[in-house]
């Protein structure tokens, strides 16, 4: 008998203590919405606010909500990535803490995915300064000259995956801007869809230009060069 659940929903998360309840409420409607069995992980990347706390007192008052807390602060690709490895849903969702993206667009991620295998959110009237939209455009127009990937906005956290096509993926720092080009790299059908957009309510940014630039460029080289070396296969059949 199958006990996993139909959705993991992955949300890593530094020092969002503010948002968190708001978040909870949110998500929690969301996921009921989708009358599917679900469980929301949820990774402290070392926070310093009280934002571990806030995730442990949720976990005790629902068993479907798991906190899963790091030793330090390690980046968000490790909390990512520590989510990912602990997520038994036959559908993984990633998403931001900030509320910037609207959990009740959860619907619009799981329809595109009935024909695909990874969808890929597009903030739609972004609500960032000119600065930050500007950088956007041109940091995604210089991955897909150089990779040749699909993905439109992959400063998008709000994703939807099939389990099996994250499954044997390389984890690395800076692999979650990378995740969805990954996959399509090993062959996964790809989807896009537009996703509303909101101005963040509490706290601040992690990222700025100068903490993307460089280490941006980095990993662009380090996953160009990984594009040539993915396994690529699909399992047609399988019989005991």
């Amino acid at each position: 008998m199958d006990t996993c659940p139909d959705l993991s929903v992955v949300i890593p998360a530094y020092n969002e203590v503010d948002n968190l309840a708001p978040l909870f409420a949110e998500m929690r409607a969301a996921l009921e919405a989708t009358g599917r069995s679900w469980e929301l992980l949820m990774v402290d990347d070392g926070s310093t606010d009280g934002t571990a706390q806030a995730m442990q007192a949720e976990a005790a008052r629902d068993s479907r909500v798991k906190a899963l807390l790091l030793e330090r602060n390690a980046g968000q690709s490790a909390a990512l990535a520590a989510g990912l490895s602990r997520a038994t849903g036959h559908v993984i969702v990633t998403l931001d803490a900030d509320l910037q993206n609207d959990p009740a667009d959860l619907p619009r991620l799981l329809a595109a995915l009935e024909n695909a295998d990874v969808v890929s959110g597009v903030r739609s009237h972004r609500q960032d300064t000119w600065v930050r939209l500007a950088s956007s455009r041109i940091a995604n127009a210089t991955r897909r000259a150089v990779l040749g990937d699909p993905v439109t906005d992959i400063g998008c956290s709000f994703k939807a995956y099939r389990r099996e096509m994250l499954e044997g993926l390389p984890m690395f720092v800076g692999v979650h801007r990378f995740l969805p080009a990954l996959c399509v790299f090993r062959g996964a059908r790809f989807a896009e869809v537009a996703l509303s957009h909101r101005a963040r309510r509490h706290g601040v940014s992690k990222y700025g230009v100068g903490n993307r630039l460089w280490r941006g460029l980095a990993d662009l080289i380090g996953v160009q060069w990984l594009k040539t070396r993915l396994v690529k296969y699909r399992i047609c059949d399988e019989r005991r």
